[in-house]
């Protein structure tokens, strides 16, 4: 029996969640439905604090409150097959739905590394289940030696959270030469990788795992070079690719990523159709090259753009591109970083210029709890456009990073931020007279 609705929401994480919501607010008079694969989503953001930080894993769990304050209905299934022709979805339950406007919101699934042993008993990939965590947090809590395979950031995160469990011994393992190293230059993955040293986390750079051994349980990790660690537990947190299968199957086009193609209003090749969130293509703010970016807070983005222009275009978009932007707390020191680094400019063929600062986040510097903020900035050269910042401190810098996105997104140069207006308070920034993004401007100024 076919159930018909107005717009079809298919996935309930942040994308699917913000997609269904403000289309409501847009078109209150449709009949919006969810279709959500798991029954007891979490906040994908807060997966590793689950461990230690949260007294209870259940407190990060992803409810429909929000849905259902707004109106939205909600059925727990999976969609294996879209008929775009008959514009119909069928469910792995068997339900049929009917349907104006699809929203594709389907997330990511886990990269499986190709390693031999994988599928033993002891190995966790990274769902955004809040039954299969639970299990995963019983056992880590179970566990003497602790393996977590991927130096981004869900790995360096899932190794801070644990080296608080008293009794158990950490290693991060990462193929690249350094941790966060697809998001920061060498001198911020170093701060990252101090940090996690402090705290008894044994890092292995440079390194690749061969084979994970043992009868039936994890046993031991052979590295490619032969040399071996004893493990009875691992974690792979090597990132995600976009959940496009049934997006593929039903002849929508994809991108090199795997993610599903959309226009800059998430319309894919069919006008009735948008893809949001990590299964859909992200194109780079500067260059419009498609970026693996998977981000929470650029799937809640694009769900706005989506649900406001379902029928009509409502709202139209000024940002034609996706900034990268990124931030991570380590045992108290945050970490930001946005837009392109060092590295990945020079890689573009950016001729740059780079400022740098430092600066105490209170004034006095005397003042109870007050630490260093080291800031840096990336312009172009010839126009003294801002192409990229990272920031490294205390907690402000996760608000810091964020003036950096809007400087990118708004292409101000370092003469706009060296007169930058800002508020300041003893207690909460820096001095006016250091503020640390004016300093950086600055510094880069005086190198033109």
């Amino acid at each position: 029996m076919k159930n018909k609705v107005d717009v079809l929401v298919v996935g309930a994480g942040p994308a699917g969640i913000i997609s269904a919501v403000t289309a409501r607010k847009y078109y209150p008079e449709k009949k919006i439905t969810v279709i959500k694969s798991v029954e007891e989503g979490v906040i994908p953001c807060g997966i590793p604090y689950m461990l230690a930080s949260l007294k209870n894993p259940d407190e990060n769990k992803s409810g429909n409150a929000a849905l259902e304050k707004n109106n939205v209905d909600v059925l727990v299934d999976e969609v294996i097959r879209i008929n775009r022709s008959e514009k119909t979805v069928t469910t792995k339950k068997g339900h049929e739905f009917g349907y104006e406007k699809l929203v594709l919101a389907t997330g990511s699934l886990p990269v499986i590394p190709p390693i031999k042993g994988i599928d033993k008993e002891g190995v966790y990939h990274i769902y955004k289940d809040l039954v299969y965590l639970k299990k995963l947090i019983e056992q880590v809590k179970k566990a003497k030696n602790v393996m977590i395979l991927g130096g981004g950031f869900i790995g360096v995160e899932l190794a801070d959270e644990i080296s608080k469990i008293k009794g158990i011994n950490v290693c991060l393992v990462e193929m690249l030469p350094d941790l966060l190293a697809n998001s920061f230059d060498i001198e911020f993955s170093k701060i990252a990788e101090d940090v996690l040293k402090s705290n008894r986390v044994k890092i292995l750079t440079n390194t690749k795992v061969e084979e994970i051994s043992g009868k039936e349980k994890v046993e031991m990790i052979r590295f490619s070079d032969g040399t071996k660690i004893e493990a009875d537990l691992v974690l792979i947190g090597t990132g995600g690719i976009p959940n496009s299968k049934v997006a593929s199957d039903a002849g929508l086009n994809l991108g090199k990523s795997k993610g599903i193609w959309v226009d800059e209003y998430m319309r894919t090749n069919d006008s009735d159709i948008f893809a949001v969130g990590d299964c859909a293509v992200k194109r780079d703010f500067y260059t419009h090259k498609e970026t693996p970016v998977m981000l929470a807070s650029t799937a809640t983005a694009e769900a706005r753009i989506a649900g406001a222009n379902l029928y009509k275009l409502k709202v139209v978009r000024e940002n034609k591109g996706t900034i990268e932007i990124y931030s991570t707390c380590i045992d108290g020191k945050a970490l930001g970083s946005a837009g392109l680094t060092e590295k990945t400019a020079k890689k573009e063929g950016f001729e740059i210029v780079i400022g740098n600062s430092e600066a105490i986040d209170k004034h006095p510097a005397t003042l109870p709890g007050a630490c260093k903020i080291k800031v840096k900035l990336i312009f172009a050269k010839n126009s003294g456009i801002i192409l990229g910042g990272q920031v490294a401190g205390g907690i402000s810098c996760g608000e810091m990073i964020n003036l950096i996105g809007v400087a990118i997104q708004k292409r101000m140069s370092f003469a706009e931020l060296e007169t930058l207006q800002m508020a300041t308070h003893p207690l909460l920034t820096s001095a006016p007279t250091v503020y640390p993004i004016v300093l950086a401007a600055q510094n880069a100024s005086d190198s033109m």
